[in-house]
């Protein structure tokens, strides 16, 4: 951590305005954009600092949601879905609206509620370059996409991939009913099984990769 600047001090907490709940270093906050039809930013606390009239200040690594990156929003991305930036910035400490949870995505698939200040976080992002980390992600289904945590899936008892009702030809009310599921490589007479691929997240490779 860099030394705080003669006048300033670094601060262990800081209470939100008009609330109880207190922020520390490495808590996620939800902070209010300038503009007040955007929702809130995402950020991650790394640092609370005070200067000589007692002016707080937070240093905060940034989430970016999906359409704020360089491809945008794509189909495989969760309706919480947040990226990781090497974006900091200092702000002000009364921008800080409350406090939320970004979650690991496996942690986020189990959840049985979902709460309006939860969120989900699977790659790392580099704003400068657009690039992703990892850059590869396994995929599931004939659509061979990656796993979107908002769309039903089911499981094939068979090669234990999984599958979206609607490019299996069926609703998800039929899907529900099936126990257990086998779709259609493991219930023909060959059975074959597919090999598990992978799906390059890089917005450039995936557009070439989509044309069809």
């Amino acid at each position: 951590m860099a030394k705080t600047k003669p006048g300033k001090k670094d601060l262990d907490s800081y209470s939100i305005k008009g609330t109880n709940k207190v922020v520390r270093v490495g808590d996620c906050v939800l902070m209010r954009p300038s503009d007040s039809d955007k929702p809130p930013y995402v950020a991650k606390v790394d640092r609370i600092e005070a200067d000589h009239r007692n002016n707080v200040k937070v240093r905060v690594q940034w989430y970016y949601r999906p359409e704020e990156s360089v491809g945008g929003r794509r189909q495989f991305h969760g309706a919480k879905e947040l990226f990781l930036s090497d974006h900091y910035d200092f702000q002000s400490a009364h921008t800080i609206e409350r406090k939320c949870i970004v979650h690991s995505f496996k942690n986020y698939t189990k959840l049985e509620n979902v709460g309006p200040e939860d969120y989900f976080c699977r790659f790392d992002y580099k704003a400068a370059t657009g690039g992703f980390t990892p850059d590869r992600v396994a995929v599931y289904c004939k659509c061979e996409m990656p796993y979107n945590p908002d769309d039903l899936m089911v499981q094939c008892e068979g090669c234990k991939d999984w599958f979206h009702p609607i490019c299996m030809g069926m609703t998800i009310e039929e899907a529900k009913k099936l126990d257990p599921f086998l779709c259609s490589d493991c219930s023909s007479e060959d059975d074959a099984k597919r090999p598990l691929n992978s799906f390059h997240v890089e917005p450039k490779v995936e557009l070439k990769r989509r044309k069809r």
